[in-house]
Formats: C-alpha cells, structure tokens, sequence
C-alpha cells in the first residue's frame, strides 16, 4: 500500500466549478465565449494520462471510470464528466480536448492537465506531465495559433482565453505527508508550503508573460478528509480527518490569496478568481443529505474501510455502490460526477443579475467571480 500511495494521484476535488458557466447571451453579447486553457492534475484531466508512459494507477481509462456519461472510460479520474467539463459547457464552449489527444482541435482551448501532477517538479517526477511540461506545452499551442490564425488574432485570443489552474494536493500529500520522510526533516511545513507557493508564482508569471490576462484558481480543500486519508489516518480517532494535512491545505489557501493579491497589484490587466472550497467541500462531506447526496464519507468505487483503498477497478476485490450520483466520492481521492455536476450548476447562480443578493450566502463575493464571467466575453 506504501508504495501505491506514492505513487497515487492526491488531488480529490478540494476546489471547485469557477464561475466561467456566464453565457454570452447573459452578458447580452454576440462575441463567442473565450478560449479555456486547462493547467493541473486528476481533478481536471481530460485524458492526458492515457497517452503517456507511467503506471496503471495514474491512468483512468478502465472499467468502471466513465460510466455515468460515457458509458465508457475516458482518463477522466470520474464516474463521468469532471468539473472544466461542466464550466465549459456553462460557458457556451464544446469539451476541452486533451493536449496530448491526436487530431484535437484548440481552438477553443486545450487542456494540459495530468493526473497526479504537482507544482513542483519532484512530485511524482516521471509519472506524470508536471506544471513546467504543462506549460512548455501551452507554448506549443501559442505558436501553432499564430501559424494558424495569424499574430494579431492569436494574441487577441490568447488575451482574452481564462487560464484555470487547479493543482497543488498532490504536492502535500504525495510529496509530504506521506511521502518520503526526509522530506519532512528537511522542510517543516511552513517551508514546504512557502516552497510550493514559490514555485506557482513563477509559473503564473510565466502564464502572464507569455499573454495570460485571465486567470481562475481552485484553492485546496480539507485534504485530510478524503476517503484515502481517513483511512490511513494515525491518530486514536480512526476514521475522522486527517488534520495534518487538512492543515497544510489551509495554509496553502492562505499564502495563495496573499500572493495573488499582490500580483493584482504588481501585473497590468492581471485577473483572477480565487474560489476557495475549503469549507464549501467539507459542509457536503459532513451534511451530505441537505444536497441530495446519502454518503459524504465513503467512496462509491474501492475497497477497505470508507472505500479507502485505491482499488476501483484494478483489483477483483473492489466494490461498486448501487448509484454514485448518491456519493461526494467516487472513489478514494476524487469527487463524483454528481458532485462536479452541483458545482457546475452552482456556479450559474453567480450571474451578475445576483449580485448583492446572495453574496452573503456563498463563499465567494460576487466582486470576485464576475472578473472570470467577464472574461468568457469581450469587454463590453
């Protein structure tokens, strides 16, 4: 199981749908929605896993993944659709294709993103496309754009596109709790969590400088109450969160807001959303019939207590719950489709029209979800 679990794929959903899902018809435009680049890890991965080298359990493409859209496995660490999938959809734009897919077209964005994948090179190292590959790649894309459209119109297009980044669990769970112990002896957790941040900075700066303008970010979750992490929790209350590193998330949400703050201030015409799920998430995990859900705690797909065993489909012992439309979990680190679904539709909720109105009620400020509604369009 050691083993198994260095080598896994830590970022369960702990972030959500941003609020991309405006229409061009809410925001009373003829301009098609902007282009949708794609950055991060399983949460997001669209299929990138199945087309390189790496190990069985960095893939989705078996039996049962895929089942509740597909009716068949797609890469997508999901029962279906995951959540860029919805806000694509809620945003007018068809879904975003794997970089890695052969004959995809990107002209409506590209996803890069890559299961298990980390900020930091180490995480996963060889595995998995990391952020710098990510990125490497999206250079790639910029210069076939040009070719393709011409310098003016791709620079236009690449201005306007919404750059989403969701990726950092997988750093602090692989690459720090319960990954190798020197690391631990090297870094304490403030360190680490400086490290990490440290790293994404530079790579958001990079996004900039290549005409990234518009930028949407997942904070972490309570990481620690996973399914997995339940499971191997250490403490004396077997089966509650693991809070070591529920902490290390919190801690990362909150260095993040700092450090995006000050590249509002320091980066012309740099937006973003910052849609910190931390609370949202565990309220569901807890409350989980009060949003249709009958289990917040084990996953529909695994095996071991609270399906904690990263087994779903690859070993003759898993279980399969009846419906996952009913589970937060589909197995042991990521979220349902019905979850990602919720989201999705949640995120409709945000249009300008609410303002004011629910912005109490939510854990976003309307202020900031309408920089990311504002950029599925032109500026008008």
């Amino acid at each position: 199981m050691a083993r198994l679990i260095s080598h896994s794929d830590y970022f369960v959903i702990c972030t959500a749908a941003l609020v991309l899902a405006i229409s061009c018809e809410t925001c009373a435009s003829t301009q098609p929605p902007a282009s949708f680049f794609i950055f991060g890890d399983s949460t997001v991965d669209a299929g990138n896993n199945n087309y390189i080298n790496t190990i069985p359990i960095m893939k989705a493409n078996y039996t049962p993944y895929g089942e509740s859209y597909f009716e068949r496995p797609t890469g997508r660490f999901s029962d279906g659709l995951v959540a860029v999938d919805f806000i694509a959809e809620y945003a007018g734009l068809p879904l975003i294709p794997p970089f890695l897919q052969p004959s995809a077209e990107f002209i409506h964005g590209v996803n890069f993103a890559s299961g298990g994948a980390g900020v930091l090179p180490e995480t996963n190292q060889g595995l998995v496309i990391d952020l710098q590959t990510q990125i490497e790649y999206f250079e790639d894309v910029r210069v076939s754009l040009k070719q393709k459209l011409g310098k003016a119109k791709a620079r236009k297009l690449i201005k306007k596109a919404v750059y989403f980044i969701s990726i950092g669990s997988n750093d602090y769970l692989g690459g720090y709790v319960l990954g190798n112990p020197q690391v631990r002896i090297d870094y304490n957790p403030e360190q680490y969590v400086a490290m990490v941040i440290g790293n994404l900075t530079e790579k958001i700066q990079l996004l900039y400088r290549k005409g990234g303008r518009r930028f949407g970010f997942l904070s972490l979750c309570s990481l620690g109450c996973i399914p997995i992490l339940r499971d191997l929790n250490p403490n004396a209350n077997k089966g509650g969160c693991f809070e070591d590193a529920s902490a290390l998330a919190q801690a990362h949400n909150k260095a993040l807001k700092i450090v995006l703050a000050k590249l509002e201030r320091q980066l012309k015409g740099f937006k973003y959303s910052n849609y910190n799920l931390y609370d949202w998430l565990l309220h569901r995990i807890n409350h989980p019939s009060h949003y249709g859900f009958k289990d917040g705690i084990d996953a529909c797909c695994g095996s071991g207590p609270f399906g904690g065993n990263f087994t779903c489909g690859k070993a003759p012992s898993y279980q399969l719950c009846d419906n996952p439309k009913y589970h937060v979990f589909w197995d042991s680190f990521h979220p349902s489709q019905a979850l990602y679904e919720q989201l999705g539709q949640e995120s409709l909720e945000w249009a300008p029209s609410h303002c004011g109105t629910i912005q109490h009620s939510r854990t976003l400020p309307c202020k900031e979800t309408l920089i990311i509604a504002d950029a599925v369009v032109d500026d008008h």
